[in-house]
């Protein structure tokens, strides 16, 4: 791989990856608004554009998630452009995000959860494991920067539910995240949602699920979050309610 190919992006505190422009909105969004908020840096890693998707165009989809950037308060936005439908944890792809995580140097990685319906969610998955451990490699493609690994790693669920390590209380930001995903204008009621795999829109998958996970610790709106193995925790006085 040729450095010189990789978008530019700046180093961050944070930063989120979704296989499709719209998949970090629906599975962080709230989270990255509050991270945002707490002036942290947060920037957007798209793995492809969306294009294969039964609804929008590439170029609508491009100026969709640049709109919802913008609403994020995002720091930057990048898109690899992999081939939608085509991602996977190959050699080249790898390498590639392996360049973006020792340019970006977050601290904290959200990327999605491998168990999935859909084919790239659960590649893209695998893809960023492979390049979290690669680019901690100071011997592996020394070229494509000083070696990096962000210090902690969240999954967040796309189609299929699951028993989340930690939750995250989104009520202040609710209805900012809903505008935020509103910006996919392309992907909201649908008059046909037959190609829907769970029959809802993107928004209304976000709030039914954020929602439930809310109930789950007594909240108004809360994302959920897994993460492998026990989560590092250096101030138990922060579990204690406000």
């Amino acid at each position: 791989m040729n450095p010189a190919s990789l978008p530019p992006i700046d180093p961050c505190d944070v930063l989120a990856i979704g296989p499709h422009p719209d998949d970090v909105e629906i599975g962080c969004g709230g989270t990255l608004l509050l991270l945002a908020a707490a002036k942290h840096t947060t920037s957007i890693v798209d793995l492809t554009r969306g294009e294969m998707g039964s609804r929008g165009t590439a170029d609508e989809r491009r100026a969709e998630a640049d709109a919802a950037a913008k609403a994020l308060g995002l720091q930057q936005r990048v898109n690899l452009g992999i081939p939608d439908t085509q991602v996977s944890a190959n050699a080249a792809p790898t390498d590639l995000l392996v360049a973006v995580l020792r340019r970006a140097r977050p601290r904290l990685l959200f990327a999605p959860l491998e168990r999935d319906l859909h084919p790239d969610h659960t590649a893209a998955a695998q893809l960023v494991s492979r390049a979290f451990f690669l680019a901690g490699l100071k011997n592996h493609e020394p070229h494509l920067g000083a070696p990096h690994r962000p210090r902690l790693v969240l999954r967040f669920p796309g189609n299929v539910p699951v028993e989340p390590s930690v939750c995250v209380d989104i009520s202040a930001v609710f209805e900012q995240k809903a505008n935020v995903v509103r910006c996919y204008r392309s992907q909201l009621a649908p008059p046909d949602r037959s190609h829907l795999l769970q029959g809802i829109d993107v928004l209304e998958r976000a709030q039914v699920r954020d929602r439930f996970f809310g109930t789950r610790i007594g909240v108004a709106a809360a994302e959920p979050f897994w993460h492998d193995g026990p989560l590092p925790l250096r101030d138990i006085g922060s579990l204690l309610p406000r």
